[in-house]
């Protein structure tokens, strides 16, 4: 079938319904018709027209629940979370005897970590509809974290029935049809700014709840976008048996990603020339909380201060710094329970000259190394948006001459050093954070799949940052493309 005609035939009644409007309508028809005609924009691709025609019906209507779903869809589509949220609350609100609008609803609580107000709406959502897959689906994912296997994998049945999900295309020509490989248990890459879908027909799939009898959809490009090897193991294992029947590309092979496991990437990063990594053992927390546990660290060589932290997090979550052995007990009481296992960390005091800790981010897409910030704060835990950024001019002029001149800035021996890591690691889309040492070498805190390209705050002393991240998130557009055997557009 001719993939462009539904398009042409979506445009020849776009034009119907905007004839239509332009004549004396009844209040119903009107409304119908704003609906249809936001809906025909929205299917089209043409995304403010759309944003705008579902706000013209909402003047008219403002409880107009598929104007509002519609509408928050489109809204966290292209980025516009906050508003987003608010159409859906509305929504969920405005009809509290709707199954979808309280499913959909708590979708937009769970991508925003409120968990257990998410819960509450997917549990209202079926007992509204008791057959659901969107709150089935939903409740799946949040019972696995939580533990709940059994009750995960019931609810699991119900709403992915062991099937991949597809997504709509909104393209009009023959698409990229793109499998995307997701754990459950989160820490996936967030590729959702990079799919147009009207590029990529979209098909997602759950590897915890995806039954391999079924076979794999068709594809043109495999992503797997499960990044965190030390709490998604058993999905990244899932995810290598799956890929081995498929003959399409595949970005971030599994099996690489397995690799990156945040002890055993340290020490193979470590051999590298150039490059300095911190020692990291893996302990129980009984070993930790026993009697000899400060004999027992120190005989394996660490000394304090030292860091303690559970796998399998990023951002600074879980993750502590205990400057003798007297602070170890509040420490791990700190950390959280469930974490049987954790991480050691040799402390580095890479403090500069002014007293400040540096960590610069650059970004591996498809061979390219681009860079992504610099952060610089007097705190030893360092994070962009928590960073000394926002209120030091300085700072801000050091992330912007990295960002202009990433070889000039590091050096030569540097830039050397981080192409030996990007190699070592084999991804198609990771990232390095790292900063110098005083004697040039490059210190690498981690290097994963795990990196996120967040956009620039808003203000005009982030103008500097816009263009850098856009480049970054355009290299991986384009790298899928290629990837794919399209032409990059």
């Amino acid at each position: 079938m001719d993939s462009t005609q539904p398009r042409a035939a979506k445009e020849a009644k776009l034009q119907k319904v905007d004839s239509a409007l332009r004549t004396a309508l009844g209040t119903t028809e009107r409304t119908a018709a704003l609906l249809e005609r936001a809906r025909l924009l929205d299917e089209l691709g043409r995304d403010e027209e759309a944003r705008l025609a579902y706000l013209q019906l909402l003047q008219r209507a403002p409880a107009h629940l598929d104007g509002l779903t519609r509408l928050g869809a489109l809204l966290n589509k292209t980025g516009y979370r906050s508003a987003a949220r608010t159409a859906l609350a509305h929504a969920a609100a405005m009809h509290p005897r709707s199954a979808a609008a309280q499913a959909n609803f708590a979708t937009m609580l769970f991508d925003g970590d409120e968990l257990g107000l998410a819960r509450a709406h997917y549990l209202e959502a079926l007992r509204l509809d008791p057959l659901l897959a969107q709150a089935h689906q939903g409740l799946a994912v949040l019972l696995l974290r939580a533990g709940e296997r059994e009750r995960a994998l019931e609810h699991a049945r119900l709403g992915y029935g062991g099937r991949a999900q597809a997504w709509p295309y909104r393209g009009g020509g023959t698409p990229i049809r793109l499998l995307v490989l997701r754990s459950a248990l989160g820490h996936n890459v967030p590729i959702e700014p990079f799919i147009d879908d009207r590029v990529f027909a979209q098909t997602t799939l759950i590897t915890e709840f995806f039954d391999a009898a079924n076979g794999l959809p068709p594809h043109d490009l495999v992503f797997n976008a499960i990044g965190e090897a030390d709490h998604c193991a058993s999905a990244l294992e899932a995810a290598e048996r799956l890929v081995a029947s498929s003959r399409a590309p595949i970005i971030n092979a599994p099996s690489l990603v397995r690799k990156t496991q945040r002890a055993a990437n340290a020490h193979r990063l470590r051999q590298i020339e150039g490059v300095t990594t911190a020692r990291i053992e893996t302990l129980s927390r009984e070993a930790l909380e026993s009697p000899d546990a400060i004999a027992r660290i120190e005989t394996l060589g660490f000394r304090w201060p030292l860091l303690v932290r559970a796998p399998g997090f990023h951002s600074g979550e879980q993750f502590e710094k205990v400057e003798s052995p007297a602070a170890l007990p509040a420490a791990l009481a700190a950390l959280p329970a469930s974490e049987r296992a954790l991480l050691l960390l040799e402390y580095l005091d890479i403090r500069g000259a002014d007293g400040n800790h540096r960590k610069y981010r650059a970004m591996f897409i498809g061979g390219e190394i681009l860079p992504l910030h610099l952060a610089i704060s007097a705190r030893w835990k360092v994070h962009y948006y928590t960073a000394d950024m926002a209120t030091n001019a300085l700072h801000r002029a050091e992330d912007e001459a990295f960002l202009r001149d990433m070889p000039g800035v590091l050096g030569a021996r540097a830039m050397a050093s981080l192409v030996r890591v990007r190699d070592a690691l084999g991804l198609d889309y990771g990232g390095v954070d790292f900063c110098l040492d005083a004697s040039g070498e490059v210190v690498v805190f981690e290097a994963n799949a795990t990196m996120i390209i967040l956009p620039p705050l808003e203000g005009a002393q982030w103008a500097y940052r816009a263009e850098p991240v856009a480049r970054a998130q355009r290299a991986v557009r384009e790298m899928l493309q290629r990837r794919a055997g399209r032409e990059v557009l």
